[in-house]
């Protein structure tokens, strides 16, 4: 671990400027780094193998941070820089900032342009489960259906390239550090890993209200089955709902509006677990 002697007090300081522009989509790719802010997701990031380059402290904090930093190999070849308790406030995007913010590379289970053969891999393995996401694009849910989706037992997402970033820190702190441990496929588009895995014999389920669509608490998902989730105001496109097997919905009461997107895939990969 290489820690720097003075403590950075400028916003103007180029790590400080290197890390505010990883808050911005373009430049977390240019790099092929993302950061996040705060303890329990540093914590997990280490945990599940992480490559971190560098760790921004805030002064106040960092005493009490850097013997815990100290002992873990892991951080060997990882830059650790100290800012001063002003500039670390205005870099943090954490309303009650812990005094810890990490830059890391792109793990290498997130595939950022999927090959079809090497998809053709994962679809043929059914020890891997899996939900498909099409343009849901607030960050927020796409991190609620990682952390959801870990907590159910899927262990792979397959998302169209117009979702929301996976690492856009809302969506990082939203997964709660399953995004760490999570395999991801980006597709630009979506009937693409739909045709995939069909041809895989896995059945694949639109959550989709339409005149052929079965209530969900009536299916009977069998190992290797998935769910595509849709668009939070549009749902599915019509082509993606009628490249699937089958239509499903969520029953609720008449009258009643449609799910969010994110409890909609809540309650779909419950039905799955329980399966």
């Amino acid at each position: 671990m290489k820690i720097t002697d003075e403590i950075i007090t400028s916003r103007r300081n180029p790590t400080v400027v290197e890390a505010v522009k990883l808050s911005e989509k373009k430049a977390r790719e240019s790099v092929g780094l993302f950061r996040f802010d705060g303890v329990k997701l540093f914590e997990e990031a280490v945990q599940k193998g992480v490559s971190i380059t560098r760790v921004l402290l805030c002064e106040s904090r960092a005493k009490a941070l850097l013997p815990k930093l100290e002992r873990l190999s892991a951080l060997a070849n990882t830059a650790v820089s100290v800012l001063s308790d002003d500039v670390f406030a205005k870099v943090s995007e954490e309303q009650a900032p812990e005094g810890i913010i990490c830059i890391a590379e792109f793990p290498e289970k997130h595939v950022k342009k999927t090959d079809k053969v090497v998809f053709e891999s994962a679809a043929s393995d059914r020890a891997r489960r899996m939900i498909l996401l099409e343009s849901v694009r607030d960050p927020g849910n796409m991190g609620t259906v990682m952390r959801t989706a870990a907590a159910f037992g899927i262990d792979t997402l397959v998302v169209s390239r117009d979702c929301a970033d996976i690492y856009n820190p809302k969506t990082v702190r939203g997964a709660m550090g399953a995004l760490f441990k999570m395999n991801i496929f980006v597709f630009d588009d979506i009937c693409d890993a739909v045709e995939v895995l069909r041809k895989s014999g896995r059945s694949v389920y639109a959550a989709a209200l339409d005149k052929n669509a079965v209530r969900l608490d009536e299916t009977v998902f069998s190992t290797g089955d998935t769910v595509v989730i849709g668009n939070e105001g549009h749902g599915l496109s019509e082509r993606t709902v009628n490249a699937c097997t089958k239509s499903l919905y969520v029953p609720m009461e008449e009258g009643s509006e449609s799910l969010n997107a994110a409890v909609a895939a809540a309650v779909i990969m419950w039905s799955m677990y329980r399966n």
